[in-house]
């Protein structure tokens, strides 16, 4: 067995008591759904069905997104007994994020639309790492009531987001397997870019601890060290399938569908190569 199959093998999840059991499209209220996230360091991928996850697998290392993204979801499908063109939406973290990532997966929710009438739903890439958080408060069995997420936007500045728990569960949440316990984290202030300086005299020593999360703080965690501030453990600092999907299912209950020609990543600001071209010159 090759070290990506067995890496797939070991980290893919499938629950047999679905593989076969339904039929595509055998009511419309049962779509087969493809969940990508490819805007952090390492992807993965989800297959849910009608809002439950079938099966997800993480991809084998940091930057993998372009080589495993297709081998790997025909793996997950097969076990399954299912085909590509049997997927029925996508949903795709859409930034800010790692550029070529957040590429990579809006090019292909337009290539499946195209292809298949696929429906796209695309989600904040900042509220997606910020769910997180509520496996955090299960796990360690701790009360949260504000959070931060964090990501490298290069050059000394940071993407941010900070939320507050709402103890509401979500009303679209049909399987309590799926969203049991699940707290929607309203965003309190827009995704913005800033230094990490900034962040800590803006958000620090509040009246409630703020307790931070996401891949900027890998290499940048000391910067964000002040009072009031907290850090979840590492482990929950990265985007995940998973969450897109329970994100992007919470906005497909509501018809939030993407429109595929207008589609493009979040970026917040340009790619440094184009933010570095001399203006005006034209490129060939």
């Amino acid at each position: 067995m090759s070290k990506n199959t067995s890496n797939l093998h070991n980290q893919t999840q499938t629950s047999e008591k679905h593989s076969g059991h339904y039929v595509r499209n055998q009511t419309p209220q049962k779509p087969l759904i493809l969940a990508v996230e490819t805007s952090g360091r390492i992807g993965s991928i989800a297959i849910a069905l009608d809002g439950q996850i079938l099966a997800e697998a993480v991809f084998s290392g940091p930057m993998r997104h372009s080589a495993e993204i297709f081998p790997v979801t025909t793996t997950l499908l097969e076990r399954l007994g299912r085909k590509t063109n049997e997927i029925e939406h996508i949903y795709i973290s859409v930034g800010p994020g790692s550029f070529t990532g957040l590429r990579i997966a809006t090019t292909l929710a337009k290539i499946m639309h195209l292809a298949n009438a696929v429906k796209i739903v695309a989600v904040d890439t900042l509220d997606v790492i910020a769910a997180n958080a509520t496996d955090y408060i299960k796990d360690k069995n701790t009360r949260i009531e504000k959070v931060a997420t964090i990501l490298d936007a290069k050059r000394g500045q940071f993407f941010v987001a900070v939320y507050n728990r709402n103890h509401c569960q979500s009303n679209n949440a049909k399987h309590e397997s799926q969203v049991t316990s699940h707290e929607i984290w309203q965003k309190i202030s827009p995704d913005s870019l800033m230094t990490a300086s900034q962040f800590t005299e803006r958000y620090a020593s509040g009246t409630e601890p703020l307790w931070l999360l996401g891949e900027g703080l890998v290499y940048y965690k000391d910067k964000f060290k002040a009072e009031g501030i907290r850090f979840l453990d590492e482990r929950y600092w990265s985007p995940k399938a998973v969450k897109v999907h329970l994100l992007g299912w919470e906005k497909a209950q509501t018809g939030q569908f993407a429109d595929a020609l207008t589609l493009q990543p979040a970026y917040l600001r340009r790619p440094e190569a184009e933010e570095k071209w001399p203006k005006g010159k034209i490129k060939s």
